[in-house]
């Protein structure tokens, strides 16, 4: 049952005050007007969030610039610890961010509670590397000079944010861009901006100077502004292929390098070979978590003809048990989609594959009804006998829909996984350590999981090939994203 006057409350309390934040100042409108923002579990209005505009964003970007000149050049020992406060203050408030995440993006409170903690171990991590940015000797023979590296932070970093990571996706972008010096000009999606625009309000509170985290909520005018702006020195954005597309044409005006991290059509083999009721609900259940909204979840079901029937014994009884509702219900596994715009274009994909035959829907396949019809959801859904080829196997969805498909051999089930214009992430269950890796090996995709769904930590790099993505978060791969290399000789004769 989903308890409307508990989200309301929740709402009012919470979501009250949404504010820019550029420099020292916190703004209740911008030149960009109004977002009526919905929440997703409910369909209901719960607030207004203001929206930048190019005004808003070159401020924010000459907040960044003049509060550059400052934060730079901190003792690395204080932006350390001025990391650590933050990442605390994070944990202090992490049940209110959690609800937050609730009541903007429709995150399941079971998902939402751990995001800031997620958050809290990215600015932990990088913050201990903010003393230890070192660079190199180079050999010089004879031995009559001397010649060395310094990393060097970059300048402004523009940051534009989709909907599902929140404050954690927020803090595996910023964490190491604050970390060795650099500002940065978040764009939050209207769709959730209020848990991002909490971490700007903790940053100030850390003791971190006004302007070294700027938050500017925007439509996609905001984000062309940003990209565009000759005073951003990188863009790190995290969204789909079609945004990516424009931020790459804008981003070559100033020749602005990027960090994209994109989406994903990850395929999840099971050999014959494998424990198969693990392997059954891990493919029924983790590409559901969340509504399906999750870039690396294991949409397309790769399974080996002799072990087909069993599977999917296992993966309808474990998607068909998951509870959909309440965001709030500390039980719910799905919750809604974020927008009705967005529930809309799912709901398409689906109709499109049952118009074009596309495989056999054995399980959901629309909207719930009931209590559920009100706000964004839609049914888990599995479509069997799928081919590669077909529009729902190869375009993200980012909804609660898994395409299924067969193979006779290892090398098929390799070129199935392989065909798509991705390569974020790939699965593998197999109980033959060899032929794990050798898969492992041949999967073109940035992230290969083996019998289980790894929650990254920190210090692992994250990123996809091809439509995926360029370059990393998470690590120190994501850490030398925001430095420069800057080579010194000096002549010793």
């Amino acid at each position: 049952m989903i308890d409307v006057d508990r989200h309301r409350r929740l709402a009012d309390e919470l979501l009250s005050e949404p504010r820019l934040v550029i420099g020292d100042a916190r703004l209740a409108a911008g030149s960009g007007g109004v977002h009526h923002h919905v929440n997703p579990t409910t369909g209901q209005a719960q607030a207004e969030v203001p929206l930048a505009d190019a005004d808003e964003i070159a401020d924010a970007v000459a907040a960044a610039r003049a509060a550059f000149a400052v934060w730079s050049r901190w003792r690395p020992d204080e932006r350390r610890d001025a990391l650590l406060r933050l990442a605390q203050l994070v944990l202090r408030d992490a049940a209110t961010i959690g609800s937050v995440l609730g009541l903007e993006a429709g995150v399941p409170s079971a998902v939402a509670g751990g995001l800031p903690r997620r958050a809290a171990d990215y600015l932990s991590y990088y913050a201990g590397y903010a003393d230890k940015l070192e660079g190199s000797t180079v050999p010089i023979f004879p031995e009559n000079a001397f010649d060395y590296t310094r990393l060097e932070p970059l300048g402004v970093i523009g940051v534009i944010s989709t909907w599902n990571g929140g404050i954690s996706s927020i803090c595996r972008k910023a964490g190491p861009a604050l970390a060795v010096g650099n500002t940065v000009v978040v764009k939050p999606m209207e769709l959730a901006p209020f848990s991002v625009i909490r971490f700007a309000e903790l940053a100030l509170e850390a003791g971190i100077p006004p302007g070294v985290v700027n938050v500017v909520p925007g439509d996609a005018a905001a984000g062309e502004a940003l990209v565009a702006h000759p005073g951003i020195d990188k863009i790190s954005f995290t969204g789909g292929i079609d945004t990516a597309r424009k931020i790459l044409a804008a981003a070559a005006t100033n020749v602005t390098p990027v960090v994209l991290e994109l989406g994903g059509k990850s395929g999840n083999i099971v050999f014959p070979d494998a424990d198969l009721v693990a392997a059954g609900q891990f493919s029924g259940r983790v590409c559901m978590g969340n509504a399906g909204q999750g870039c690396v979840f294991p949409t397309r079901l790769i399974v080996h003809e002799s072990v087909h029937d069993q599977i999917m014994e296992q993966v309808l009884a474990a998607a068909g048990s998951l509870p959909v509702g309440d965001v709030l219900d500390p039980t719910t596994v799905v919750g809604p989609i974020i927008s009705e715009g967005h529930r809309d274009r799912v709901i398409g994909m689906i109709d499109r594959a049952r118009a074009e035959g596309s495989g056999e829907i054995v399980l959901g396949g629309g909207r719930p009804g009931g209590e559920l019809a009100d706000g964004f959801f839609v049914e888990p859904t599995i479509i069997d006998g799928v081919d590669s080829g077909a529009y729902i196997a190869q375009e993200e969805v980012f909804g609660p829909v898994l395409s299924v498909m067969t193979f006779a051999e290892e090398d098929e089930a390799v070129a199935l996984a392989n065909d798509t214009p991705y390569g974020l992430a790939g699965y593998v269950h197999t109980n033959d350590l060899r032929r794990a890796h050798r898969v492992a090996g041949a999967l073109d995709a940035g992230y290969v999981s083996l019998n289980s769904f790894a929650a990254l930590p920190a210090s692992a790099p994250f990123g996809g090939f091809g439509r995926s993505g360029i370059g990393k978060e998470g690590g120190r791969e994501g850490l030398l994203e925001f430095v420069r290399t800057k080579n010194v000789y000096l002549g010793m004769e």
